[in-house]
């Protein structure tokens, strides 16, 4: 073989062999700061977003509003609660072991507010014990002002329904919600109120008195 033939097959050999005319490798994409799942339990601490729940079985329940999970579903509960919207609404549909929802002025789950739909702002949260969740129907993006409470983990609600907080005082409240589809005697919010408002959790009505059994009647009427 001449040096020039030598020559030639060294260059050969190196341009099969090395990346100079390979397109420039592009930097990977920086990947997206992951949601904080910590939840802050002081009410004192950013108190516009702390939701009370007063319920008429005599508890308070508060719950931290995290709109960065969730922005616009936030923006809706915080808008509908300082319309006094909650205010009365029973717990409509409460499944023991799994959950309590709210939020429907009608009582039946078919209903709302009259303000648009939400977008889904699904997330990457579980629904752990106290997480609370919007509800919607089959349309992703239809959740407007029902809300649930998880009861027990539910991780196969999740990345399908929309977590904007959770429980930070009270959940023993929750668990005392009268379950039902729709129960015979619900559990009504009495008023729902932002920790800024400080508004006093207003005192529960008396029970009804209980009516005299049959038998009662009979021995007042021997008397």
């Amino acid at each position: 073989m001449t040096f020039r033939q030598l020559l030639t097959a060294v260059i050969g050999l190196a341009l099969t062999t090395t990346p100079a005319f390979a397109e420039k490798e592009q930097p990977a994409p920086a990947p997206k700061p992951a949601l904080s799942t910590v939840v802050d339990p002081d009410p004192t601490h950013d108190p516009q977003d702390v939701l009370y729940l007063d319920l008429s079985n005599g508890g308070r329940v508060g719950i931290r509003l995290m709109p960065q999970w969730a922005p616009n579903h936030v923006e809706r509960i915080k808008t509908l609660t300082a319309q006094g919207f909650y205010n009365g609404v029973i717990f409509h549909r409460v499944i023991d072991g799994f959950m309590a929802q709210t939020g429907d002025p009608t009582g039946t789950g078919t209903s709302g507010s009259t303000l648009p739909d939400l977008k889904a702002e699904f997330n990457a949260l579980p629904h752990l014990r106290g997480t609370v969740s919007m509800a919607r129907t089959n349309d992703p993006d239809s959740a407007n002002s029902q809300f649930f409470i998880v009861f027990y983990p539910r991780f196969a609600l999740d990345h399908k329904y929309t977590v904007f907080g959770r429980v930070i005082s009270g959940m023993n409240y929750v668990d005392a919600i009268e379950r039902g589809e729709p129960p015979a005697n619900p559990t009504r919010i009495l008023q729902a109120s932002l920790a800024s408002d400080n508004k006093p959790a207003p005192v529960a009505p008396p029970a009804p008195a209980a009516m005299p059994s049959v038998s009662d009647l009979n021995t007042s009427r021997s008397n």
